[in-house]
Formats: structure tokens, sequence, C-alpha cells
């Protein structure tokens, strides 16, 4: 290779990269911000893994081997714990985005230079930077196309968005373990009060670096750094402004205008999110109609009931959130007949666990409950929604809702409830 054409590669001093912007302590801000936040959405992500209940492999990835995390009772209290859990890893997961694009570009320079390593300690920070950079674009495709309900990628999104958050979790903490240090040097380096003071004339390149961000000739500035991260985190807000709606409803519902299932939903009491409706899921009036029956067993003879005869029993009444996967989240007003009522009425008023079957015969027709699940107080056997019979798609004749139960366990057109003793 020629010395000219080695002055023309892209490395980060060369001429292909040479905005004044780039260097050590823009590159390390926006990594301060990745690491002040990034354990919140894996922490919650993990989280939500453990409330699909991996212990009944009804979780899925189900069997992850030595990866498996550990097995407690997810709790029903707080009511909106799931819901809490699954929207800040969603939400934050999105309003994240332009900063990892950001602190992508601030590195890119490093991606081009020859030779790859020059050290064995340079190796392995250019092996965790692999793990981490491929890892997290990995769960930000997957996840914002799991979202939308895009599944472009022709494979599970649960199974590939598990493994891959853990070989994100491998680089991301290899890389901290790594870059700590310089990171902390850089952001000492220079002020932030005094960057958001400076204007775009005023605008200098960092001094020199020795990982070779800062360019070697730096054309001049079309932007200050103040103008950079408003770029930046004004992009994250506007996603959160326009994203926020799906979990947290009410007024800012209007403004949730990337919400895949859209903003409106029918109209009455049973105006709120459905994820799958009953033409979806091939549920049929012949077996939700005048013959349906609800089944319950586990303490002797089984006991069939007519939804008359389940509205002559003690209702009850509650307020509670539904959440799903995909993010987004909304309370309602449920009433019907408690699950530890209908324990007792089957035999087992101390069950260690409930399986719930549904009248679909595809997808989550089958649901196993804990205990706690079970006997919570506000569980319940729903037959109406704010004070209206469920509507075919939310359910109808009777669905499950438990609180902070991830909603695709709330099981919808509900056909037996076998209760199991400990």
């Amino acid at each position: 290779m020629s010395a000219k054409t080695r002055r023309w590669l892209p490395s980060g001093r060369g001429p292909a990269w040479r905005s004044p912007l780039r260097g050590p302590w823009l590159t390390s801000l926006f990594g301060a911000v990745l690491l002040a936040t990034l354990p919140l959405v894996i922490i919650t992500g993990l989280l939500d893994y453990i409330a699909y209940g991996p212990r009944f492999g009804q979780a899925i990835p189900g069997d992850v081997g030595w990866l498996h995390l550990p097995f407690f009772d997810w709790p029903t209290r707080p009511s909106w714990l799931f819901r809490l859990t699954q929207g800040l890893h969603v939400l934050l997961g999105l309003i994240l985005i332009p900063v990892v694009l950001a602190k992508l570009w601030s590195v890119i320079p490093k991606l081009f230079q020859w030779p790859p390593a020059r050290s064995l300690v340079q190796l392995l920070e250019r092996l965790t930077l692999l793990l981490l950079v491929g890892g997290i674009l990995f769960e930000i495709a997957t996840g914002v196309l799991n979202i939308q309900y895009d599944y472009l990628f022709g494979f599970s999104f649960y199974t590939a968005h598990y493994y891959g958050a853990w070989v994100f979790i491998a680089g991301f903490l290899a890389h901290v373990a790594l870059k700590l240090p310089k990171m902390v040097r850089a952001l000492r380096s220079r002020s932030l009060r005094s960057e958001l003071r400076t204007s775009r004339t005023d605008t200098e390149a960092e001094p020199p670096d020795p990982d070779g961000l800062v360019a070697r000739a730096p054309h001049k500035p079309t932007m200050s750094r103040r103008g950079a991260l408003g770029l930046v985190f004004g992009g994250s807000a506007l996603l959160g402004v326009l994203s926020a709606g799906q979990t947290l409803g009410g007024a800012t519902r209007s403004a949730a205008i990337l919400l895949p299932r859209g903003r409106n939903y029918g109209a009455g009491p049973n105006d709120f999110q459905v994820n799958r409706t009953a033409n979806a899921a091939g549920i049929t009036s012949a077996e939700t109609g005048a013959d349906w029956r609800l089944a319950l067993s586990g303490g002797g003879a089984p006991l069939r009931f007519d939804r008359s005869a389940l509205q002559a029993m003690p209702q009850h009444t509650a307020e509670l959130p539904i959440a799903c996967v995909e993010g987004w989240s909304t309370t309602q007003t449920w009433s019907g007949v408690r699950l530890r009522d209908l324990a007792a009425l089957a035999g087992v008023p101390e069950p260690a666990s409930a399986l719930v079957s549904s009248v679909e015969r595809a997808g989550f027709n089958r649901v196993t409950l804990q205990s706690n699940q079970v006997l919570d107080p506000d569980s319940l056997l729903a037959l109406r929604v704010n004070g209206a019979v469920l509507s075919p798609d939310h359910g109808f004749p009777a669905r499950i809702i438990v609180p902070a139960l991830p909603g695709v366990h709330c099981t919808k057109w509900v056909r037996s409830i076998e209760f199991r003793k400990p």
C-alpha cells in the first residue's frame, strides 16, 4: 500500500472524517447518558421476562439453560407493576434511539482504523465494541418491528430478543469496564455549561487524542455542540411525545401517532386497545353463544356454569390496568366473579396454581396462574367492563383479569379453569 493511498484511508484523523464536533468529550457525554439509562432498559426487560412465568414453561424462549433467571412468584401488587416495567422498557428504548445513533456517529472513525488493533487491550476493546454495537442495533431493530407488528425477520422475536439481550449485556459490561476511566477523564476535560454557551462561530475542535476521534484537519463547524446536543435530545423528546400516549393514555393519547393499532378503537365502554380480535383468533358466535359453559375442576366432580349463573354469583368491581409486550397499556373498570370464589366452588380454596384454557385454538390459549394471582382479591373472571358487557374482541363471554399480569395472559374467551392443589 502506497503512502498516498494510506493518507486517504478513512481513519480517525483522515480527510473522510472532518467534523470539528467529534472528540472524546462529546463521545463520552453520549456514553454517560447511555450508561445511566441502558441498565434500566436491561433490568425492566429481564423483569418482564420473569412476569411471563418461565417456570411454568410459558415464557418465550422456554428452556434457556444457564441463562435462566431466578424463579419467583411475580407479585400482583402494585397492580400497575407490569405496566410500569413494560412501559419503561419500550418507551425508554425508543427515546434512546437518537442517542445511540449519535454515539455511533461520534465514534465511526474508529470503525475504519487500520490496523484494527495495535495491542491486546485494543483487540479486547474492538471485540467488546462488536458485541455492544451489534447487540444494541439488533435489539433496537427487532424491538421497533415488534412494536409495529412487522415481523419481517422470519424468526421468533421473543427468542431472538432474549438471546440478543444477553449478547448486548456482555458487550456492555465489558466495554464499560474498559472505557469508564477514559470516559471520566474526557468528561472532566470540558465544561458542559461552557459548551452550552458556545456559539457555532466559536466552536473549535478538541485537542488531538490518541484514539483518533479528533480530525487532523477539521472543517469549519456547521453547528455548535450545543446545536448537536439539541438535535439529538430534541429527537428523543419528540419520540417520547409521539409514543408515551400508548402507556399513559388520557390527554396524551391523541399525540401517540406512532401507535400501530391507532388511537381510536370504537365507541362506548369497550373503546380501548385490542391486541387480537375475535375474528383474528377464529372465535365464532357458536362457541361463545347460548351453549357456552365455563368448566371448573380440581377438587372433585367438574362443575359447569353458563353466563347467567356466573352473573348471579357475588360480583366484584376493580379498576385495573392491562399492558401488552408491544408497549401499550390501558386502565379500565372490570366487573365479574373473583377467581378465589371460583376456586372455593371447585373445592380448592387454597390452590397452588390454576390452568386457564381458552376457546381459542391457537396462540396463548392455555395459561398457568400462580397461587397469589388466583387469590388476589381483585383477580377476576371478568364479565363486564366499564359497566357494559364485554365485546367479542375483549373476550366475551368471560375473560381473566389479574393485577400486574401481562396482557397476553389475561386470557380471553375462557372455556375452563383447573385449580390445582398444593
